[in-house]
This record gives C-alpha cells, sequence and structure tokens, in this order.
C-alpha cells in the first residue's frame, strides 16, 4: 500500500515539473497574437476592398501595434516573473486558464469590434 502512496505522489510531482505557466503562457501569447494579426489583416482587407478610400483601416493595424502588443506582453510578464517553485505550481491552474480565456477573447474580439468600430466611424467621414 505504502508502495502505490509513493508511486501517485511521484507521479503527482512528475506532472508538477511538466507544467511550466511560463512557457504555456508564451505560447499562448505567442499564437494569439498570430491570430490576433491575421484576422485583423484579414477583416481590414475586406474594409480596404470595399473602396471607400479611407485611411480609417491603416489607423486599425496602428491600434494592433500600439496597444494590442504591449497588452499581451503584460499577460506574459505576469507570468514569466514567476519564480521557479510557483512555475511548476498545480494549484495556479485555475488562474491561468482564467488569463487565458480572457486573453483569447480579446484575440478573436478585438480585430471584430476594431472592424465594426472603424467601419461605423468611416460612415461618418
Amino acid at each position: 500500500m505504502n508502495k502505490a502512496l509513493e508511486q501517485t505522489e511521484q507521479a503527482r510531482e512528475e506532472t508538477a515539473r511538466k507544467i511550466d505557466w511560463r512557457r504555456r503562457i508564451s505560447d499562448h501569447v505567442a499564437y494569439g497574437l498570430l491570430i490576433y494579426t491575421g484576422l485583423h489583416i484579414f477583416l481590414t482587407l475586406t474594409q480596404l476592398k470595399s473602396g471607400n478610400g479611407s485611411m480609417l483601416p491603416y489607423l486599425a493595424l496602428v491600434v494592433l501595434v500600439a496597444a494590442i502588443i504591449p497588452a499581451c506582453r503584460w499577460f506574459e510578464m505576469r507570468w514569466s516573473d514567476l519564480p521557479d517553485v510557483k512555475a511548476h505550481d498545480p494549484a495556479l491552474a485555475p488562474a491561468f486558464r482564467r488569463e487565458v480565456a480572457l486573453m483569447w477573447l480579446a484575440v478573436f474580439g478585438l480585430p471584430v469590434l476594431l472592424t465594426l468600430g472603424f467601419k461605423a466611424g468611416s460612415t461618418l467621414f
């Protein structure tokens, strides 16, 4: 019985060592920036093809550089500054999932919201 408990504890420790929140958040941020950029460019090109000649879609691309990259870097810095002991702590999983979900919501939501906002703005000008 003791041997089985020791093996279970050892398996939990190995799993905890495999989890590295710092590396995981970096992966999520990198993939998120790629998807955000691709989606944003696709939506912006759609607006440019509409032929209204507005500069607003270009402004939307500037927003990418001015706001999104620093915001994603902030997500990453919160986790990359963890000490080694906390970087492998499975108790941080709920907080990690919450922040990653928020980041992915922004990745998919912001390009759509920006495009709709700039489209509405272009009708005013």
